[in-house]
């Protein structure tokens, strides 16, 4: 088998690398200095650090968040429910009256 050639680079690599471009140093001889595929990996990087801050540079969680696959702590009370259910029939009406007004309107 053969190893899979995509580097991953740690938080402080990227910052490193982000900091010197920004403080003059030329794309082209970072990435070489660095031994990265692309000078173009130093200009993403550091348009994500102008937009998000360093916080952009660390790595993020792979795959759906584990809060969605979190079931409710207490099952909904039928009053709730109910509730629930009122509220969305309302603004269901709501909604309604309105599209029936702006057909009106345009009839006129």
């Amino acid at each position: 088998m053969t190893k899979s050639t995509h580097r991953k680079f740690t938080f402080e690599f990227k910052l490193d690398a982000v900091r010197r471009f920004l403080a003059g140093e030329s794309q082209v001889v970072l990435a070489k200095e660095l031994q990265l595929s692309s000078p173009d990996l130093i200009k993403k990087w550091a348009r994500i650090y102008r937009n998000e801050g360093e916080d952009g540079l660390r790595p993020k969680p792979r795959g759906r968040p584990l809060s969605s696959f979190k079931a409710p702590a207490e099952p909904e009370s039928e009053l709730q429910r109910l509730r629930r259910e009122n509220e969305r029939l309302r603004a269901e009406v709501a909604f309604l009256g309105k599209v029936n007004a702006l057909r009106d309107e345009e009839q006129r």
